[in-house]
């Protein structure tokens, strides 16, 4: 028999939105691997934001960047990154109107001069409104241990760029400005849009499984889809089967064949044995 190739999500599906991943998720993927199924990590996060402690669960590699970035067995299979031309654009326009940003990279993600100081209230916003009763001691270093401070913001490598909305207004003047790019809201409770994003037109984790399936030879109606968020959904339309965890969207969970509990009550354990995995 084939063995399933799996995407998880990260944040809100692998793990909770302190970055716990509960111990029986690590069970399962260890598990799901040694019955001879494929698990890749499917994210937002660039290749610097996924840490040691994620690797170390068992992974055959990871998508990133929403789809910018493909890895498998620790080669790069697919990369698709701003222009310079384009990075520095959007920099100067984001400066230009007074707006705090951090350029996502591989490397690392690099903040613009003011982001660590305009950037906490953000973060207790979106700690919080993901369900952390207490943000004190939520910073910008805590939220995002691998940011760069004081290093130049044009750079050669982005996968995308994410700014701090003063309003919404800011978005939509960001998608008009940038056409060419890939315009996008992510943020805290329901997914208010806390933070704006622009990246690399026509890329999503969609996009980035075909690549990735090409690659290995295998077939789309053996993937499984696991996520948690509007951003998921092209995933879950591609992919063979698709699981929304019990944290998740109300619009994920539409779109999805099977809502499994939430991540905190043994979600992706408990969706592996549904679906055989283990």
């Amino acid at each position: 028999m084939m063995g399933k190739v799996v995407f998880l999500d990260v944040d809100g599906t692998l793990c909770d939105y302190d970055g716990v991943i509960p111990e029986s998720a690590k069970q399962a993927i260890g598990q799901a691997r040694r019955n001879g199924h494929k698990v890749y990590i499917c994210t937002g996060r660039s290749r610097a934001e996924v840490y040691q402690e994620i690797w170390d669960i068992g992974l055959d590699g990871m998508i990133g960047g929403n789809g910018s970035y493909v890895e498998d067995r620790g080669s790069v299979v697919y990369h698709k990154k701003l222009s310079e031309a384009e990075e520095r654009e959007v920099v100067d326009w984001l400066n230009s109107r007074g707006l705090e940003f951090y350029v996502e990279c591989n490397s690392g993600l690099y903040a613009s001069k003011n982001f660590e100081t305009a950037g906490e209230e953000t973060m207790k916003k979106y700690v919080s409104g993901k369900g952390q009763a207490d943000v004190s001691n939520v910073t910008v270093r805590s939220s995002f241990p691998e940011m760069i401070f004081g290093a130049s913001p044009y750079r050669d490598d982005a996968n995308k760029i994410s700014f701090i909305l003063g309003s919404y207004q800011d978005f939509l003047d960001a998608r008009d400005r940038f056409s060419d790019l890939k315009a996008g809201t992510w943020g805290g409770k329901d997914e208010q849009a806390l933070f704006g994003d622009l990246g690399v037109k026509d890329i999503d984790k969609a996009h980035a499984i075909d690549v990735l399936l090409e690659h290995l030879d295998a077939k789309r109606e053996d993937t499984i889809a696991f996520g948690d968020a509007k951003v998921d959904i092209p995933m879950f339309e591609y992919c063979g089967t698709s699981v929304c965890v019990g944290n998740g969207g109300d619009e994920a969970k539409k779109a999805a064949d099977i809502v499994a509990p939430a991540v905190d009550d043994d979600g992706l354990f408990s969706a592996f044995q549904e679906l055989g995995l283990i």
